[in-house]
């Protein structure tokens, strides 16, 4: 295995590897915000911001997988690109067929890239709806107990 397979390897299990555990991090954050948001009590709370603080909790975490998996695919094609565009034999004339096998290969970064960020923008929004939900209910609980109070 020359220099090139060596590097074409780091490249292509770096960046999968990395997306494969930002997939990870994101399934374990919404299963835990699914079990957060099905036992919270909304009513519970005495400040609405204080809700919001605990419903939106590692949120962000998601939301910059969604955001930046793209990229990293995106930085694993380039480089596998960049890395089949240096290893042809110019010398001996290019090889369409090997050209376009790296191409293939380097191609598959991105579409790992997208994969992962589709899943957590889907994820992302699901999750924000639930925290928004539980919000209202807290302030129409809020309304309906003061309401109750004044008539």
């Amino acid at each position: 295995m020359d220099h090139m397979d060596w590097l074409k390897e780091a490249i292509d299990y770096g960046v999968i590897g990395l997306l494969l555990v930002l997939s990870i991090l994101v399934v374990a954050v919404v299963l835990e915000r699914i079990a957060f948001f099905a036992r919270v009590k909304p009513y519970t709370y005495a400040s609405v911001k204080q809700l919001e603080l605990d419903l939106s909790k590692r949120l962000v975490v998601v939301a910059s997988v969604a955001s930046n998996a793209p990229y990293i695919g995106l930085l694993g094609t380039v480089l596998g690109i960049m890395l089949t565009f240096s290893s042809m034999d110019l010398s001996a004339g290019a090889d369409p067929g090997k050209i376009m096998v790296g191409l293939a290969l380097a191609l598959k970064a991105t579409a790992a890239g997208l994969v992962v960020a589709l899943v957590a923008v889907v994820a992302y929004n699901a999750l924000l709806r639930r925290a928004k939900v539980l919000m209202l209910q807290w302030e129409i609980a809020r309304e309906s107990a003061s309401g109750a109070h004044h008539g």
